[in-house]
Formats: structure tokens, sequence, C-alpha cells
């Protein structure tokens, strides 16, 4: 009863004008970057960042939610009429929604993503609301020792899901170490890398990072190496479904809602994995094969998007109960909290529960907004394609240089972004992932003082991490992410080897 009454009062929070605004505005934010291929919701949510700092924290992050869950929507779009996802969740949705919309059923599979997305998103904030507090609860339990290990997981994890291959992932993560330690130091008071810089005393700003590696490394690289590239755009038939799609969508939608769900929820997650099982569990199951890799079938747009919005759902329970993200947007999420001095955990639903039920019961109104937007005035989404990609750059790298300026008005700080900047092209040059650096960058620090408060506990020895159970267990699972894929690997090498 307890949770029905604090949801009621995020939703009267959450039911204000100024948050429904916001909510709004963030949903068609959201859509429209997800309809724009490249730009992605990382990118968006870092380059508003610095226009937000002055915002209420709560509408700040309704309309940084909207942003995102929005953007998973509009991604749809560009998979199924161009066949370029707009981002990597949207890959496998492309697949057979490009071949609907080549048989002239274009508006069927725009119709099963969009209303596949509002079922699984729905069901997966119900799974949110009731599963994130009794996470909350144990997880107050953890200690020190825990905590460090956690983190030390999300490390290991999201270097390597997150990257091309393992050595890519920690070595972005290893940069991203390496810039949390920038500052003063919290303990000792001594200065550490700040080179004799004054502006560097107070450390490296999170959301100046995030801007200059997601927002203006982003742009920069399509300035230089994309170039202006020119898809073919397929016809939109009329946005509906008949009887027969009908029947075919919905036990897809609600199969992969509950794939996808756990994969979110933990951090070697992400929203590729379950899309992919997805269409292939679809596959499997339909009584429509030949459709599969042919003209497109219906069940290989459904299944696959609603996946996709359940997983993406899901990321806010690690994030919330945790403070761990589980992917590059949630990453920049939570800078956006340590911006307003808010610090995600278990702490945070007695803390801070108005924002968290706030933000929770904005997860439904936002859903019914995004149906809204996306049915009726898809065409109207499409028409965003038609922008020449190089005014659509420049005015990111306006924003991003605007939005940076005004949080210090520091010269020092512009001089830094397009640096950062540049470490972001070369990242992307080389197949260097970014998020591992923001994650680092933000955790880094959590992280030592997890880390010396432990010792602290354990009277200087290492041993504390091996003592209690929960840390014990948590090594082990750090060991297993470690060796176990480098292990299958190499017994997969010497089988095909013997053959």
């Amino acid at each position: 009863m307890d949770i029905w009454q604090q949801l009621l009062q995020g939703f009267s929070t959450a039911a204000t004008p100024i948050n429904l605004l916001w909510a709004l505005l963030g949903c068609t934010i959201g859509t429209a970057v997800g309809v724009l291929p490249g730009i992605g919701p990382a990118t968006a949510v870092a380059m508003l960042l610095p226009i937000t700092l002055k915002v209420d924290p709560t509408a700040s992050m309704i309309f940084f939610a909207g942003i995102y869950y929005g953007a998973m929507y509009g991604g749809s779009t560009t998979s199924i009429l161009l066949n370029t996802p707009g981002e990597s969740g949207s890959m496998v949705t492309a697949m057979e929604g490009n071949r609907m919309a080549k048989s002239g059923r274009a508006g069927a599979a725009l119709a099963t993503a969009a209303v596949g997305s509002f079922v699984a998103g729905t069901i997966a904030t119900v799974l949110v609301t009731f599963c994130a507090p009794l996470v909350a609860r144990h997880a107050v339990k953890l200690g020190p020792p825990e905590y460090f290990l956690l983190m030390v997981l999300a490390f290991c994890t999201v270097s390597a899901v997150l990257g091309k291959s393992t050595l890519r992932g920690l070595t972005a993560l290893f940069v991203g170490l390496a810039l949390g330690l920038v500052g003063i130091d919290q303990i000792s008071g001594q200065a550490r890398y700040t080179g004799g810089v004054p502006e560097l005393m107070d450390g490296l700003e999170v959301v100046l990072i995030a801007v200059g590696l997601f927002a203006v490394g982003e742009a920069l690289y399509h300035v230089l190496y994309e170039g202006r590239s020119v898809e073919t755009q397929n016809r939109m038939s009329k946005v509906h479904m008949t009887a027969m799609e009908w029947r075919r969508s919905w036990p897809a939608w609600l199969r992969a809602t509950f794939i996808g769900f756990p994969f979110g929820t933990i951090p070697a997650g992400g929203s590729e994995i379950p899309t992919f099982l997805s269409y292939a569990t679809e596959k499997k199951l339909s009584k429509h094969p030949e459709e599969f890799g042919t003209k497109g079938a219906i069940e290989g747009v459904a299944g696959p998007e609603a996946a996709n919005n359940a997983a993406i759902t899901a990321t806010l329970i690690p994030l919330l109960t945790l403070g761990i993200p589980t992917s590059n947007t949630t990453a920049i999420l939570l800078g956006a909290f340590q911006n307003y001095g808010i610090n995600p955990g278990p702490q945070l639903f007695d803390t801070n529960a108005a924002l968290v039920w706030a933000l929770i019961a904005s997860l439904y109104i936002g859903n019914v907004m995004l149906l809204i937007l996306n049915l009726p005035l898809v065409g109207l989404w499409v028409k965003l394609l038609k922008i020449p990609r190089h005014y659509l750059y420049a005015g990111i790298l306006i924003f991003a240089t605007v939005g940076v300026y005004g949080m210090r008005q520091s010269a020092f700080d512009l001089v830094l972004l397009y640096a950062v900047g540049l470490l972001g092209v070369a990242m992307r040059r080389f197949d260097f992932p970014t998020a591992p650096v923001v994650v680092g960058m933000i955790l880094g620090p959590l992280a030592e003082a997890q880390m010396r408060n432990a010792l602290s506990i354990g009277e200087g020895h290492w041993g504390v991490f091996v003592e209690r159970p929960m840390s014990a267990v948590l090594l082990a699972v750090v060991a297993a992410v470690l060796v176990l894929p480098r292990a299958l690997r190499l017994l997969k090498l010497r089988r095909a080897a013997a053959a």
C-alpha cells in the first residue's frame, strides 16, 4: 500500500502543468533525435545538460527521461523507412521493418513498432515501480566492500559490453578513471594531476566531458569522415494494422517484454542482445517463417522493438537503486543527478523520494504522450529527414559551445571542450567506445572512496573483500566476467583447430 501512496504522490508531482510541459518537450525532442540517424539520446542529453542546470531537478530528470525513451520510439522510423537504425537497439527492427516497407507495408511496420513500444514500456514501468523499491531495500544492507566490488563489476561489464573488444573498452575506462582523479584529493587535500592549472583544482566537470565526447565528438566526426550521405526512403503507407496483423503482433509484444526487461536490470545489459533474442524467438515460433528475410514478417518488427523498449525502461533500476549505469545515456543521466548534488543509490528512495516517484510516474505519462506523438504525427517526423546533415551538426556545435560557456563563462572550458571533442573523434575513428570514459570518470572517485572505507574497516588488510560473503560472491562474479568469455573463445578455437 505504501508503494501505491508514493506512486500517487509521484503522479500529483509529475502531472503539474510545468512538469507535463517538460515531459512533452522531452518526448518530442527524444522522438526527433530517434528519427534523425546518428545523433542518439546520449548526444542529445549531453548537449542539453548545461542548459538545464538552473532547472528544478525533478523537471530536469523528467525531461531527460522523456528524451531517453522517446528516442527509442523514434528510432524505429528511420530503421523501417531508410534501413538506417538511429540507435544500436533498432538494428534488428531494420531487418524485417525495411523489407515490409519495400513491399508496401511501411504503415503496418510503423504501427506495430509504436504500439509494441507502448505496451512494453508500460509493462516494464509497472515492473520498475514494484522492483526498484525492493532492490533499494536490500541494497541498504551492502557495505563499502560490496559497493566497491559492484563498481568494479560495472567497470568490467560496461567496458566489455559497450566496446568492440575488451581491450578497447578497458582502455577507454582507464582514460575515464584518470580524468576522475584530476583535482583535490578529498581525504588528503592534495592537488592531483592538475599540472599547476588553477581551473583544474576543482576537478573536471562531468557535463563538459560528456558534451565534448558525445555532442562535439559526434559532430566533428561527421564533418571529417562521413560527409554528405544520401539515403533512399521507402514510401509510407497509412499507419494502421489489419486484424490479422494485430493477432500476430500482440503475443510477440508480450514475449519480448519479458525477454528485454531482465537485460536492462543487469550491469551486462543493453538492448542489442534482447532484440536479437526476441527476433530469433519470433522466427522460431512464427506460423509464417517464409516471410522472414523475404517480404518482411510483422513479428520480426513487433518483438525486437518491444524488447528494446523494455530493456531501456529497466535500466532505471540499477541506475536509481545502485547508482550503476548500464548504457551510454544512463551514464550521462548519472552525471546529471550528480550535478544537482544527488547521488543515486539505495538511499535515494529515502532522501529524494519525491523526485524518484515523480520520475517513475512520468514514465507512465510519457508512454501515452509518445503513442500520440508517434502514430498520428509520423508523417511530420519523416519530414525531419530532409534537414541537411551539415546544418544539423553545425547547430549541435553551437548548442554545445554556448551551453558549456554558460556554466562558468570560462574560455578555458571551451578549449577543454574542443580538446575532449577531438579525443572523441579519435576514439570513434579507431572504434574505442566513449561510454566507459564517462562511467570511469563518474564512478572512479566513488569506487576509490569505497575502497578506502573498506580498507579502513579491514584495518588495512585486503582480506576484507573475501571475508564477507556478499563481497566474496561479487569477487567471484567479477573473475567470471573477466575469465569465462576468453576461456570459451579459446575452447572454441581449439575445437575448430581439431576439426
